[in-house]
């Protein structure tokens, strides 16, 4: 397993943590948002979904991966 911190921008609420979970555990991977840092730490297995997929999958929810 791998795990990743990535900087999102444009997080601002509740909604958008929920928002950007569920587009992670959508392509198999789990994501724990830390609002007012704007960052989230991703675990996935590497060998079964790529971090371009995450963070396109984060992207298609309209947040910037930075």
């Amino acid at each position: 397993m791998s795990n990743v911190t990535l900087n999102v921008e444009g997080m601002s609420c509740g909604h958008c943590v929920s928002a950007v979970e569920k587009a992670v555990s959508g392509v198999g991977a789990a994501a724990k948002v830390d609002l007012p840092a704007k960052t989230v730490a991703v675990e996935f297995d590497e060998n079964t979904i790529s971090l371009d997929a995450i963070k396109a999958a984060i992207e298609d929810q309209g947040y910037d991966v930075v």
